[in-house]
């Protein structure tokens, strides 16, 4: 059996900690014991209870040194044979001890700092061919660079019944067509773009009116709430904050929007797939990757919100043929490079390799 520590210091559940509780949730299942370290504040401690054994350290900020202590006291008495991080903040903070010889993984969701941050790993993952060569430009041994994708859970579908009561709860008639999209409110993840987009849309499409949902939160909140309230679409964007579960909001829509002007992966496309629901991208570099456009899905170019708004409209208007297409062939994509048994199988393997080449 092999035992690890997977240690995450965010203060909310975002893509990097919603794909922490479905890989540690299935190491559980291949004979194996992997244990959650995490702030003990985060909303992943509920998300967690009585589903994975946690423990907690404080993780103030990426200096806390009683947190480096406390990370190591941990390491002591757990004796992993594997230490994963996630992101910088508890990969800054986690030092192996030397005794422990356990390997410490860092897995990054981003193109993140190195220096000062990652250097002292033994191994890193890279969720996309383009981050893997990001981290060997940088000095990382190509050796022990590992690319491993992201996987999302196909769930059941919301039940229609609740389908509808969601939809009533957020004032959206029963009739109308529905964008959704979520994120964290920052520049990279471009919904100032998504709304200047949704600003050129018509009212109404094929006499249906057209709405959008937006989950999330962070430092645009303000911003991109103003900029919504301009004439043409004040009463129809709907700002559904943060969704720690956002499943029967893709469920509940018929087109995602992914409008990022930087994305390493782009979980919220395997998540739009899961839930066979067809995408409308920009072609930031992780999009890039896994969207085959006019096959699975649609891209347009980065910070292009003319161009956005009409590859939307043009999906919208092509109906129910070509969006049950770009479903089906995003699921394959999803079933093919991205499913929780191809992706669980990548991390066992690694692991059982770094233990033989640090024996």
């Amino acid at each position: 059996m092999i035992n690890s520590v997977h240690i995450i210091g965010s203060r909310q559940i975002g893509g990097a900690e919603r794909f922490l509780m479905r890989l540690v949730g299935e190491l559980n299942q291949h004979d194996h014991r992997a244990v959650a370290l995490i702030r003990p504040n985060s909303p992943l401690r509920s998300a967690l209870n009585g589903k994975i054994e946690q423990d907690h350290v404080p993780m103030r900020n990426g200096w806390d040194l009683l947190s480096v202590l406390a990370i190591r006291r941990f390491i002591k008495k757990a004796h992993p044979q594997v230490v994963q991080t996630y992101m910088g903040r508890a990969t800054r903070l986690t030092h192996v001890p030397a005794k422990s010889h356990a390997v410490h993984v860092a897995r990054l969701g981003g193109y993140y700092k190195i220096k000062g941050y990652y250097e002292h790993a033994h191994a890193w993952v890279g969720n996309t061919r383009g981050l893997c060569d990001y981290l060997i430009r940088n000095g990382m041994p190509a050796r022990r660079v590992y690319l491993i994708g992201n996987f999302a859970e196909v769930d059941k579908p919301t039940p229609l019944e609740e389908l509808d009561t969601l939809r009533r709860s957020l004032s959206i008639p029963a009739e109308a067509l529905v964008l959704f999209s979520l994120g964290r409110f920052n520049h990279q993840k471009g919904f100032e773009d998504l709304l200047e987009a949704f600003s050129l849309l018509p009212p109404h499409i094929d006499q249906r009116p057209l709405y959008l949902c937006i989950a999330g939160d962070g430092p645009l909140k303000q911003a991109l709430h103003s900029q919504a309230q301009s004439p043409e679409m004040k009463d129809r964007v709907v700002w559904l904050g943060w969704q720690d579960n956002p499943g029967p909001y893709y469920d509940l829509a018929d087109i995602l929007v992914c409008s990022s002007r930087h994305e390493t992966l782009g979980n919220v496309i395997l998540e739009a797939w899961s839930h066979n629901l067809p995408v409308v991208s920009t072609a930031a570099p992780g999009p890039l990757e896994i969207i085959k456009h006019g096959e699975n899905g649609i891209l347009v170019p980065c910070r292009k919100p003319e161009k956005l708004a009409g590859a939307i409209e043009h999906v919208l208007r092509a109906g129910p043929r070509l969006w049950d297409t770009f479903a089906e062939q995003g699921m394959r994509t999803l079933l093919s490079h991205h499913s929780k048994e191809a992706v669980v199988k990548k991390y066992l393997e690694m692991y059982e390799e770094l233990m033989e080449k640090d024996a």
